[in-house]
Protein backbone atom coordinates (compact mmCIF):
# COMPACT_ATOMS: atom_id res chain seq x y z
CA UNK A 1 0.00 0.00 0.00
CA UNK A 2 1.33 3.19 -1.05
CA UNK A 3 1.69 6.17 1.63
CA UNK A 4 -1.70 8.40 2.28
CA UNK A 5 0.08 11.93 1.46
CA UNK A 6 -1.65 14.01 4.25
CA UNK A 7 -0.90 17.41 6.00
CA UNK A 8 -1.35 17.87 9.09
CA UNK A 9 -3.34 21.38 10.75
CA UNK A 10 -2.11 21.85 14.07
CA UNK A 11 -2.06 24.59 16.93
CA UNK A 12 0.91 22.90 17.94
CA UNK A 13 0.98 22.17 21.94
CA UNK A 14 1.83 19.36 23.84
CA UNK A 15 0.00 16.00 22.19
CA UNK A 16 0.09 18.22 19.00
CA UNK A 17 3.81 17.47 19.49
CA UNK A 18 3.68 13.91 20.34
CA UNK A 19 1.75 13.55 17.19
CA UNK A 20 3.74 14.61 15.05
CA UNK A 21 6.86 12.83 16.74
CA UNK A 22 4.51 9.63 16.16
CA UNK A 23 3.42 10.72 12.38
CA UNK A 24 6.81 11.00 11.38
CA UNK A 25 7.41 7.40 11.94
CA UNK A 26 4.33 6.35 10.55
CA UNK A 27 5.09 4.36 6.93
CA UNK A 28 1.55 4.95 6.02
CA UNK A 29 1.43 8.35 5.87
CA UNK A 30 3.58 10.74 3.80
CA UNK A 31 3.93 14.08 5.11
CA UNK A 32 3.67 16.50 3.01
CA UNK A 33 3.11 19.84 4.80
CA UNK A 34 1.97 20.79 8.40
CA UNK A 35 -0.32 24.54 8.44
CA UNK A 36 -0.59 26.09 11.75
CA UNK A 37 -3.50 27.39 13.33
CA UNK A 38 -4.25 29.78 16.86
CA UNK A 39 -5.36 27.64 19.48
CA UNK A 40 -3.59 26.60 22.20
CA UNK A 41 -1.28 29.43 21.95
CA UNK A 42 -1.30 32.11 19.00
CA UNK A 43 -0.42 31.72 15.76
CA UNK A 44 2.91 33.24 16.01
CA UNK A 45 4.09 30.35 18.97
CA UNK A 46 2.15 27.60 16.90
CA UNK A 47 4.14 27.92 13.79
CA UNK A 48 7.39 28.47 15.64
CA UNK A 49 6.77 24.99 17.45
CA UNK A 50 5.83 23.44 14.66
CA UNK A 51 8.77 24.38 13.31
CA UNK A 52 10.71 23.03 16.05
CA UNK A 53 8.93 19.63 16.62
CA UNK A 54 9.69 19.02 13.18
CA UNK A 55 13.48 19.78 12.98
CA UNK A 56 13.40 17.40 16.64
CA UNK A 57 12.32 14.83 14.54
CA UNK A 58 14.80 15.16 11.48
CA UNK A 59 11.61 15.58 9.03
CA UNK A 60 12.25 18.21 5.99
CA UNK A 61 8.54 19.20 5.91
CA UNK A 62 7.74 22.87 4.96
CA UNK A 63 5.00 24.51 7.49
CA UNK A 64 2.49 27.36 6.43
CA UNK A 65 1.29 30.19 8.62
CA UNK A 66 -2.72 29.91 8.94
CA UNK A 67 -4.99 31.93 10.85
CA UNK A 68 -4.61 33.97 14.15
CA UNK A 69 -7.81 33.31 15.03
CA UNK A 70 -11.15 32.26 14.37
CA UNK A 71 -13.61 33.07 11.40
CA UNK A 72 -15.82 35.22 13.34
CA UNK A 73 -15.40 35.47 17.40
CA UNK A 74 -12.29 36.45 19.76
CA UNK A 75 -9.70 34.25 19.85
CA UNK A 76 -9.33 32.00 22.79
CA UNK A 77 -6.47 29.75 23.78
CA UNK A 78 -5.26 27.07 26.64
CA UNK A 79 -2.09 28.36 27.11
CA UNK A 80 -2.70 27.41 31.19
CA UNK A 81 -2.57 23.89 30.15
CA UNK A 82 0.24 24.01 27.69
CA UNK A 83 2.27 26.87 29.15
CA UNK A 84 2.88 30.44 27.68
CA UNK A 85 4.53 29.05 24.94
CA UNK A 86 2.66 25.95 23.88
CA UNK A 87 4.90 23.27 24.59
CA UNK A 88 5.38 23.72 28.43
CA UNK A 89 8.50 25.54 28.28
CA UNK A 90 10.70 23.25 26.97
CA UNK A 91 13.57 24.24 25.01
CA UNK A 92 13.85 22.82 21.07
CA UNK A 93 16.34 24.80 18.79
CA UNK A 94 15.02 25.83 15.58
CA UNK A 95 16.93 26.84 12.54
CA UNK A 96 14.01 26.43 10.15
CA UNK A 97 11.67 28.94 8.61
CA UNK A 98 7.82 28.75 7.71
CA UNK A 99 6.85 29.10 3.77
CA UNK A 100 6.78 32.96 3.31
CA UNK A 101 3.75 34.89 1.25
CA UNK A 102 1.19 31.45 1.19
CA UNK A 103 -0.94 31.10 3.71
CA UNK A 104 -2.28 27.64 4.74
CA UNK A 105 -5.74 27.66 3.31
CA UNK A 106 -3.97 28.60 -0.22
CA UNK A 107 -1.25 25.62 0.73
CA UNK A 108 -4.36 23.04 1.27
CA UNK A 109 -5.92 23.66 -1.96
CA UNK A 110 -2.59 23.46 -3.98
CA UNK A 111 -1.93 20.33 -2.41
CA UNK A 112 -5.41 18.91 -3.20
CA UNK A 113 -5.27 19.81 -7.06
CA UNK A 114 -1.98 18.40 -6.92
CA UNK A 115 -2.81 14.90 -5.64
CA UNK A 116 -6.21 15.14 -6.97
CA UNK A 117 -8.31 13.36 -4.66
CA UNK A 118 -5.70 11.48 -2.51
CA UNK A 119 -5.05 14.05 -0.16
CA UNK A 120 -5.66 13.29 3.44
CA UNK A 121 -5.82 16.10 5.69
CA UNK A 122 -5.30 15.53 10.25
CA UNK A 123 -6.62 18.49 11.93
CA UNK A 124 -5.48 18.58 15.53
CA UNK A 125 -6.75 21.97 15.96
CA UNK A 126 -9.03 24.85 15.77
CA UNK A 127 -10.42 23.90 12.20
CA UNK A 128 -10.53 27.81 10.89
CA UNK A 129 -8.25 26.81 8.32
CA UNK A 130 -9.87 24.58 6.91
CA UNK A 131 -13.04 26.31 6.89
CA UNK A 132 -11.35 29.23 5.11
CA UNK A 133 -10.30 27.10 2.76
CA UNK A 134 -13.48 25.70 2.01
CA UNK A 135 -15.10 28.93 1.58
CA UNK A 136 -12.21 30.41 -0.76
CA UNK A 137 -12.43 27.37 -3.00
CA UNK A 138 -15.58 26.12 -3.57
CA UNK A 139 -14.46 22.81 -5.46
CA UNK A 140 -11.96 21.78 -2.96
CA UNK A 141 -14.29 19.06 -1.11
CA UNK A 142 -13.92 17.48 -4.48
CA UNK A 143 -9.62 16.98 -4.58
CA UNK A 144 -9.78 15.75 -1.04
CA UNK A 145 -9.77 12.04 0.55
CA UNK A 146 -10.99 12.64 3.66
CA UNK A 147 -10.51 14.56 7.03
CA UNK A 148 -9.66 13.21 10.01
CA UNK A 149 -10.41 15.40 13.16
CA UNK A 150 -9.32 15.66 16.65
CA UNK A 151 -12.40 17.19 18.02
CA UNK A 152 -15.81 17.14 19.00
CA UNK A 153 -17.43 14.28 21.57
CA UNK A 154 -20.81 12.52 21.36
CA UNK A 155 -21.07 12.66 25.22
CA UNK A 156 -19.32 15.32 26.65
CA UNK A 157 -17.18 18.50 26.87
CA UNK A 158 -13.56 19.27 28.28
CA UNK A 159 -13.98 23.20 27.93
CA UNK A 160 -17.40 23.43 28.86
CA UNK A 161 -19.68 21.23 29.85
CA UNK A 162 -21.06 20.48 26.19
CA UNK A 163 -18.14 21.24 23.98
CA UNK A 164 -14.15 20.32 23.25
CA UNK A 165 -12.01 22.98 23.14
CA UNK A 166 -10.97 22.59 19.09
CA UNK A 167 -14.49 22.76 18.38
CA UNK A 168 -15.66 25.47 20.79
CA UNK A 169 -12.80 27.88 19.65
CA UNK A 170 -14.21 28.39 16.18
CA UNK A 171 -17.62 27.06 15.93
CA UNK A 172 -18.58 28.33 12.19
CA UNK A 173 -15.21 26.61 11.08
CA UNK A 174 -16.33 23.69 12.30
CA UNK A 175 -19.63 23.58 11.05
CA UNK A 176 -17.95 24.38 7.25
CA UNK A 177 -15.98 21.41 7.38
CA UNK A 178 -18.91 18.73 8.54
CA UNK A 179 -21.09 20.44 6.08
CA UNK A 180 -18.52 20.56 3.37
CA UNK A 181 -19.09 17.08 1.84
CA UNK A 182 -15.91 15.71 2.50
CA UNK A 183 -15.62 12.86 4.61
CA UNK A 184 -15.17 13.71 8.28
CA UNK A 185 -13.49 11.11 11.23
CA UNK A 186 -14.23 12.61 14.16
CA UNK A 187 -11.51 11.48 16.95
CA UNK A 188 -13.08 13.20 20.00
CA UNK A 189 -13.51 12.93 23.98
CA UNK A 190 -15.10 9.42 23.27
CA UNK A 191 -12.31 8.00 22.14
CA UNK A 192 -9.47 9.93 23.45
CA UNK A 193 -10.34 10.00 26.66
CA UNK A 194 -9.91 6.17 26.75
CA UNK A 195 -6.35 7.24 25.24
CA UNK A 196 -4.54 7.92 28.44
CA UNK A 197 -0.84 6.97 28.85
CA UNK A 198 -0.47 6.46 33.08
CA UNK A 199 2.56 8.64 34.56
CA UNK A 200 4.47 5.02 34.67
CA UNK A 201 3.98 4.27 31.32
CA UNK A 202 5.12 7.65 30.57
CA UNK A 203 8.03 7.39 32.60
CA UNK A 204 9.00 4.05 30.80
CA UNK A 205 8.82 5.82 27.20
CA UNK A 206 11.61 8.21 28.74
CA UNK A 207 13.59 5.25 29.92
CA UNK A 208 13.66 4.05 25.94
CA UNK A 209 16.53 6.71 26.04
CA UNK A 210 16.66 8.38 22.40
CA UNK A 211 15.73 12.61 22.65
CA UNK A 212 12.45 12.51 21.18
CA UNK A 213 11.33 9.85 24.18
CA UNK A 214 13.08 11.83 27.13
CA UNK A 215 11.17 15.14 25.35
CA UNK A 216 7.66 13.16 25.01
CA UNK A 217 8.13 12.25 29.37
CA UNK A 218 9.25 15.40 30.02
CA UNK A 219 7.08 17.59 27.81
CA UNK A 220 4.06 16.14 29.62
CA UNK A 221 4.94 16.20 33.29
CA UNK A 222 2.72 20.32 33.42
CA UNK A 223 -0.12 18.56 32.15
CA UNK A 224 0.59 15.51 34.41
CA UNK A 225 0.17 17.90 37.28
CA UNK A 226 -2.52 19.78 36.16
CA UNK A 227 -5.13 16.99 35.00
CA UNK A 228 -3.93 15.22 39.06
CA UNK A 229 -6.25 17.64 40.38
CA UNK A 230 -8.99 15.56 38.22
CA UNK A 231 -8.41 12.59 39.54
CA UNK A 232 -7.48 11.26 36.13
CA UNK A 233 -5.05 8.13 35.32
CA UNK A 234 -2.90 9.80 33.87
CA UNK A 235 -2.75 12.32 30.26
CA UNK A 236 -5.07 11.28 27.81
CA UNK A 237 -3.43 11.26 24.26
CA UNK A 238 -5.79 13.52 21.95
CA UNK A 239 -4.14 14.54 19.04
CA UNK A 240 -2.10 11.34 18.96
CA UNK A 241 -5.41 9.26 18.68
CA UNK A 242 -6.30 11.01 15.66
CA UNK A 243 -2.51 10.17 13.48
CA UNK A 244 -2.56 6.26 14.60
CA UNK A 245 -6.63 6.64 13.19
CA UNK A 246 -5.69 8.12 10.39
CA UNK A 247 -2.53 5.56 9.70
CA UNK A 248 -4.02 2.33 10.57
CA UNK A 249 -8.00 2.20 11.90
CA UNK A 250 -7.50 -1.59 12.65
CA UNK A 251 -7.28 -0.67 16.91
CA UNK A 252 -10.61 1.38 16.98
CA UNK A 253 -14.42 1.55 16.23
CA UNK A 254 -16.38 4.07 14.38
CA UNK A 255 -19.88 4.75 13.50
CA UNK A 256 -21.33 6.31 10.61
CA UNK A 257 -23.34 9.29 11.41
CA UNK A 258 -24.55 12.56 11.05
CA UNK A 259 -23.37 15.54 12.49
CA UNK A 260 -23.64 19.98 13.24
CA UNK A 261 -22.22 21.98 14.95
CA UNK A 262 -23.80 24.73 17.49
CA UNK A 263 -23.35 27.84 16.57
CA UNK A 264 -26.33 30.01 18.42
CA UNK A 265 -26.33 28.27 22.01
CA UNK A 266 -25.58 30.13 24.99
CA UNK A 267 -24.95 26.82 26.79
CA UNK A 268 -23.77 24.62 24.03
CA UNK A 269 -22.03 26.85 21.73
CA UNK A 270 -19.31 24.05 20.18
CA UNK A 271 -21.31 21.09 20.69
CA UNK A 272 -21.04 18.52 18.12
CA UNK A 273 -24.54 17.49 17.84
CA UNK A 274 -24.80 13.80 16.30
CA UNK A 275 -27.89 11.10 15.95
CA UNK A 276 -25.34 8.46 17.38
CA UNK A 277 -27.59 8.00 20.41
CA UNK A 278 -30.97 9.62 19.13
CA UNK A 279 -33.83 8.29 16.67
CA UNK A 280 -32.75 11.27 14.18
CA UNK A 281 -32.27 9.73 10.66
CA UNK A 282 -29.96 12.59 9.72
CA UNK A 283 -27.56 13.06 6.51
CA UNK A 284 -24.90 11.15 7.41
CA UNK A 285 -21.71 13.08 6.97
CA UNK A 286 -19.11 11.85 8.94
CA UNK A 287 -17.49 9.07 10.96
CA UNK A 288 -17.42 9.23 14.69
CA UNK A 289 -14.65 7.07 16.42
CA UNK A 290 -16.03 5.61 19.98
CA UNK A 291 -13.15 2.96 21.29
CA UNK A 292 -9.98 2.39 21.11
CA UNK A 293 -7.86 -0.78 22.13
CA UNK A 294 -5.64 1.04 24.61
CA UNK A 295 -3.02 -1.70 24.99
CA UNK A 296 -2.69 -1.92 21.46
CA UNK A 297 -2.44 2.18 21.20
CA UNK A 298 0.38 1.71 24.66
CA UNK A 299 2.34 -0.94 22.54
CA UNK A 300 2.12 1.45 19.16
CA UNK A 301 3.28 4.47 20.54
CA UNK A 302 6.18 2.70 22.32
CA UNK A 303 7.12 1.11 19.04
CA UNK A 304 6.92 4.08 17.22
CA UNK A 305 9.16 6.18 19.79
CA UNK A 306 11.37 3.69 19.79
CA UNK A 307 12.38 3.79 15.98
CA UNK A 308 14.12 7.23 16.76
Amino acid sequence: MNPIPTIIDSDAGIDDAIAIMLAAKLPQLKLVGVTSVAGNVGVDKTTHNCLRVLEFTGMDVPVYRGSAGPMFRQRVDAAFVHGADGLGGMDLPCHTHEVEGIKAWDYIYSEAVRWNGELQLIAIGPLTNLGMAFVKYPGLPKLLKRIVIMGGSASEGNDTPAAEFNIWADPEAADIVFCSGVPVHMCGLDVTMQAHLTPEEIDEIGKIGNPQSKFFRDVVQGILNFLSQFNFPGMHMHDPVAVLYAADDSMFEASTVGVRVETKGALTLGRTVTDLYSDAQWEKNAFIVTKIDRDAFVKKVFELMSKY
